[in-house]
């Protein structure tokens, strides 16, 4: 008994010792850093950021300013909390802010960083950027796919007609992500992965996992001496995850190799267009002799789990706050369907993304929802060398956070910042203003990041979000049954902002009959 009371005691000696050695080095190696609240032993500022880390990085911002230094544990981080000091980052000194931190989650789960989210920055991460830009996600495969999405958004219409023909309620939510589960399993792979049984909500249920352990503070990450210790699980939980996705996607692969090799033997009409899913022309890649990088089969089945993981609850997250902010302001609301049958005329067909750039207000709703619910409330980099910015010392390999929640909310850069007001995107003459975009040009709206690592499907999700919410304005009418008839609008923990209250309502045909057709 006393010999493992020493043990105890020594070890307690070694571990104050290091912290405080550690302690000491840190300070006197990295003078002049930004201001930072008082941190405690190990753990650092951990526990100041819960529950939800966006806010508690905003609330501590107020007091010590836009530029912030934390300690997450043993790694040092910056928080950038104003357009200013984002620009310099994201902007100024963007080569030395382009790579990600590695958690054990993302790098086990995309096959050691192989896929493009996650991938440091370099040859192989500037290729895959490129081929998103020219092949996977270009305008020319995204309106090739167009049917796809039509298709999805058709039968979800279809499926809340029923349920306001039944006087049924809807979980919003729930059924949001069953939709764009559809639409990008269908790009990515021409199988409706969220049906009704089976295998169908396999993918529903992959993408879900995935999501909560990237989301989830694991201390392995972060104090380190508990590297190599699985203290949570995270370490099973990820193996178990990456083995089901492994054994669905080596299924599909397969059976997309055995159609390819099919079509090659049967030659293609003169002139026939043929339409590939993204899987198709990944294939295509790693199988041209001629490209500049060869791709793996870990590569393209991490790709594509960041596709799901990115493109799905993302797009759902949106529409499902905008259409909670339209219930709880009835004027934005009938005038976002106003603007649309003005349009939409006497046809009876529903709205299409052919529609949308005549439809000014509704962008501007989703602009205002990006800036109040940004699905991603937190842009993360890491630093690859020294800098100064703002007169303060950054050194290497520091973690940077910008909170695109606390600028979007901020008062010094948005008039009547906490108020859901459309109108502010908006000309005096009701066109759209151009000046303030989402895709990370100006640096007071970050929804889908800026500059290299900014996202690659911004033109895709804001096709899905705005479509899919103009046809939910054009064909009905909501019903919430909540206290005081409003919608609460509190935020729960993650990574992409979900409610913390699903949203349940109730549909209500505003057309009769309402159009299928498009």
């Amino acid at each position: 008994m006393a010999q493992v009371q020493e043990y105890i005691i020594f070890f307690l000696i070694w571990l104050v010792s290091t912290v405080l050695i550690r302690s000491f080095f840190k300070k006197r190696s990295f003078s002049n850093l930004p201001p930072s609240p008082l941190a405690l032993p190990i753990i650092g500022h951990l526990h100041l950021l819960a529950p939800i880390p966006h806010q508690a990085l905003a609330k501590l911002s107020s007091r010590f300013g836009p530029l912030m230094h934390i300690y997450l544990g043993s790694f040092p981080c910056i928080v950038a909390s104003s357009p200013e000091i984002s620009k310099e980052f994201l902007k100024t000194h963007e080569s030395s802010f382009s790579d990600r931190p590695q958690t054990f989650a993302t790098d086990y789960l995309t096959y050691g960083s192989q896929d493009f989210s996650f991938a440091p920055y370099g040859p192989y991460w500037k290729f895959m950027k490129k081929l998103c830009m020219s092949q996977l996600l270009g305008g020319q495969t995204l309106d090739l796919l167009q049917p796809v999405r039509r298709y999805e958004i058709k039968r979800f219409v279809e499926f809340l007609a029923k349920k306001a023909n039944d006087g049924k309620s809807v979980d919003i939510g729930s059924e949001l992500v069953r939709m764009t589960n559809n639409v990008i399993s269908r790009m990515i792979m021409s199988e409706r992965c969220s049906g009704d049984e089976n295998e169908a909500g396999e993918i529903r249920n992959l993408v879900h996992d995935v999501a909560e352990l990237t989301g989830k503070f694991n201390v392995s990450d972060y104090i380190w001496f508990c590297k190599n210790l699985d203290l949570q699980g995270f370490g099973k939980r990820s193996k178990e995850v990456r083995d089901r996705f492994d054994e669905m996607m080596e299924r599909i692969i397969d059976e997309h190799e055995i159609r390819r090799r099919e079509r090659l033997k049967q030659k293609s009409e003169e002139g026939e267009i043929v339409v590939k899913d993204l899987l198709d022309i990944l294939l295509d890649i790693a199988e041209d002799g001629s490209s500049e990088m060869k791709l793996t089969r870990e590569n393209i089945k991490a790709f594509i789990l960041d596709l799901f993981a990115a493109g799905t609850d993302t797009s759902a997250i949106t529409v499902e706050w905008a259409l909670s902010e339209l219930i709880n302001h009835p004027n934005i609301l009938k005038n976002a369907a106003q603007e649309i049958d003005s349009v939409i005329g006497n046809n009876n067909r529903l709205v299409e993304e052919s529609d949308i750039p005549n439809l000014p207000y509704l962008q501007a709703i989703v602009k205002e929802t990006l800036r109040l619910h940004p699905t991603g409330p937190l842009i993360v980099r890491q630093s690859n060398k020294d800098c100064t910015i703002a007169g303060y010392n950054i050194p290497a390999k520091t973690r940077l956070f910008v909170n695109v929640w606390a600028i979007g909310r901020d008062s010094n850069h948005w008039e009547n910042a906490l108020e859901f007001r459309p109108q502010r995107f908006l000309s005096d003459d009701g066109s759209a203003k151009g000046q303030l975009d989402v895709r990370g040009q100006h640096f007071h709206l970050l929804p889908f990041g800026s500059g290299r690592r900014g996202c690659p499907g911004t033109s895709l999700a804001l096709q899905v979000v705005q479509t899919t919410l103009a046809a939910l304005i054009q064909c009905f009418e909501w019903r919430f049954e909540g206290e005081n008839g409003s919608v609460d609008m509190e935020e729960g923990p993650g990574l992409t902002l979900p409610r913390a209250h699903p949203l349940i309502c109730y549909p209500m045909a505003r057309i009769n009959p309402i159009p299928y057709s498009v």
